[in-house]
């Protein structure tokens, strides 16, 4: 190998320094230095360097955002600590009540906030390792995203290599944001897109997801977007102590960070933030849909826990949505996964929050006597959360006569097999479980991670197999075959093998996996894994009465009911006597004898933060398999809370009631 001169060596590392300045002064700080046509003669002497030294190319150059070749898929990633939804408040009192549920949580402890735009784009995460971008997600469902990282280093406001001037550079950082796109940049996109015959956009949430999620890197690319950092996961090596410390380490290390914001001591200083942020909505160039409030001191947050699936320490307050009038031209229903029967208005179309609206869902018949709606009455018409559709109210003094009354059919509108309505619900159902409308949404549940987990079968497969034909109910998947798969699009011998190889793979799935995959109604994870273990096999469920279903432990009545009229169903005993021809062996469950001095008898277990020799799912089957329970939440009630690493708001609120704590070591010794 040639040797590099030092000159030339020296000259390429300027010249990255020199182009990745600019790209924050231009991208991040809005404010650049030079022109586009200096910027383009500085990037284009790097690219000389490195075709003529190929031994130069390094992959955090400049040259390198873009040039991966297009996947077929993005792949799964898990994030280290969940990436939660918000709470929201839509009025002042609700704040106010907000602000008041915080300081009763802190022991009336005075207590400030740090107040931000809550941005409308798409949720991401950014892993730094020693300093180097290494791996981009999308929030996904907060537990696991999708991964994005070479579309992600496309982004010119992303550093690729952290700035250390200011600050040392973590030796991990999990930096948390929003990409989203600007509004003068998406009504550009859009005409451009709709010269090219190309169908535009409907806002510019849409474009930034739509533009991220591409297969190919290049198409992401030639899309204008930005992204505000706006919080962390994991930082390995430095310390802070507020929020706003966090946001100044993102500053320092030259990450994008969401302004304006503004450090608040009262509910009525967060309040008037609220006010000035939404006259200004109109004039911010990027969209908006409310404020983020979120605690300051970390040691407070901490305190402060989280629920399930939100944090007690922050709050969304949101701006009041925008409003039209329109006409219901008539109303349709939709059959949906569950088989829920949805009414939906088709509306004349119009104009909300500069997106078209033209269907907005009713919910059920129960909402429609409730508005007192009839189709052909003009409507006032809201985006809830500015996003969603909602019918707020009928202007009954428009009414000409010619309205008429609408009401839900006794039979799906697709299959045509019968819709209940069970006493005590508002939604009517189609119980047919091969129904074509539940089929895409059915076959998705069913491949999933927490059931059959077949890898492979994302939503966009499922969409082909359907719309071709070639699968009708989730016992078909069982029955495909190689030169089927490899005339799809994206489709070719090796991905269809492994598609093949994924589908063989499942058919030996735990019993308590294939009762939650066939989906039935109120019947979860942990409800089906109840089942599996109190029956052992699959055809001692199916023989089970409702009486006998609800003497089962955390069994109770409506869930009996649900699962004996999902077992009735002639289409769904028929549905898995297919699935047991294609292989699946719904495999028995073995009861082992527990001793009655197992450490494990009748003791209920949580487990919290990360764990090294076991996944979470196998620590929690070793613990029932010894006649323990495992629980998602922390009570008094419970008796060992497990802490691996990182653990967070569950080890808290063990040790304030008092729970048992022992570590992954502790429980490997009781587990021998």
């Amino acid at each position: 190998m040639a040797r590099i001169p030092a000159g030339v060596q020296r000259e390429a590392e300027k010249l990255r320094r020199e182009i990745e300045h600019h790209n924050r002064c231009y991208y991040v700080l809005d404010k650049p230095e030079i022109t586009d046509a200096e910027y383009d003669e500085l990037f284009d002497r790097l690219v000389a360097l490195e075709e003529q030294h190929p031994e130069l190319v390094t992959p955090d150059s400049p040259t390198q955002r873009v040039g991966a070749k297009p996947v077929e898929e993005f792949g799964a990633v898990r994030h280290s600590i969940p990436m939660l939804s918000l709470d929201k408040a839509t009025t002042e009192t609700e704040l106010a009540e907000w602000w008041q549920r915080t300081s009763d949580g802190l022991g009336g402890e005075a207590f400030e906030v740090i107040a931000e735009p809550k941005l409308d784009g798409l949720a991401v995460e950014l892993v730094y390792e020693d300093g180097r971008f290494a791996l981009g997600a999308t929030r996904g469902d907060g537990e696991t995203g999708e991964e994005v990282t070479q579309n992600l280093r496309t982004i010119r406001a992303i550093p690729l290599t952290l700035r250390t001037g200011k600050a040392k550079a973590p030796t991990r950082l999990e930096a948390r944001g929003e990409v989203h796109m600007d509004k003068g940049r998406f009504v550009a996109l859009n005409r451009g897109l709709e010269e090219a015959g190309e169908e535009p956009f409907a806002n510019p949430r849409n474009a930034a997801a739509g533009s991220l999620r591409q297969l190919d890197p290049r198409v992401t690319a030639s899309r204008p977007l930005q992204i505000f950092l706006y919080g962390v996961g994991i930082v390995e090596g430095i310390r802070c102590t507020t929020y706003a410390d966090e946001l100044q380490l993102l500053d320092d290390l030259g990450l994008r960070v969401v302004r304006p914001k503004r450090l608040c001591r009262s509910v009525q200083e967060a309040a008037e933030f609220w006010r000035e942020m939404n006259e200004k909505r109109e004039g911010m160039p990027f969209e908006m849909d409310g404020i983020v409030v979120k605690v300051n001191r970390l040691d407070q947050q901490e305190r402060l826990g989280v629920r399930s699936r939100s944090p007690r320490y922050s709050v969304a307050y949101k701006f009041a949505p925008r409003q039209a009038t329109t006409v219901v031209r008539d109303i349709e229903v939709q059959v949906g996964r569950t088989g829920a029967l949805t009414p939906v208005a088709r509306l004349v179309p119009v104009q909300v929050s500069g997106v078209e609206i033209s269907n907005a869902t009713l919910h059920n018949q129960d909402e429609i006597e409730k508005l007192g709606l009839l189709i052909g009455d003009t409507v006032l018409l809201q985006r809830a959360g500015d996003v969603i559709p909602q019918v707020v109210s009928v202007l009954k003094e428009k009414r000409t006569g010619k309205e008429r009354k609408f009401t839900m059919p006794d039979r799906c509108p697709v299959c045509g097999s019968k819709a209940e309505r069970p006493e005590g619900e508002v939604v009517a159902r189609c119980v047919n479980f091969a129904c074509p409308a539940q089929v895409k949404g059915r076959i998705e549940h069913f491949a999933s991670r927490g059931a059959m987990d077949i890898e492979g079968l994302g939503e966009k497969l499922v969409g082909q197999l359907v719309e071709k034909a070639l699968v009708r109910s989730p016992a078909d998947l069982y029955f495909l075959t190689q030169d089927q798969l490899v005339a799809l699009e994206r489709m070719g011998e090796k991905s269809a093998r492994n598609l093949l190889d994924a589908i063989e793979a499942s058919k030996d799935r735990p019993l308590a996996r294939c009762v939650f995959a066939l989906g039935i109604r109120h019947v979860g994870e942990h409800v089906a894994d109840v089942l599996a273990r109190e029956f052992g096999t699959l055809d001692a469920l199916l023989a089970a009465d409702e009486a006998r279903l609800g003497t089962t432990y955390e069994i109770g009545p409506t869930l009996a009911h649900a699962i004996r009229e999902f077992f009735d169903s002639r289409e769904n005993v028929a549905a898995i006597e297919r699935l047991r021809a294609g292989g699946v062996k719904f495999p028995s469950v073995e009861k082992r004898a527990v001793a009655a001095d197992s450490p494990f008898a009748g003791k209920t277990f949580v487990f919290t933060g990360a764990l090294q020799r076991f996944t979470r799912e196998e620590a929690e089957a070793r613990v029932k398999e010894r006649g323990g329970k495992a629980a998602s939440s922390v009570s008094k009630r419970t008796d060992y809370v497990v802490a691996g690493e990182a653990a967070g708001s569950k080890l808290a609120k063990a040790r304030e009631l008092g729970v048992k704590v022992i570590t992954e070591e502790e429980l490997q010794r009781m587990l021998g």
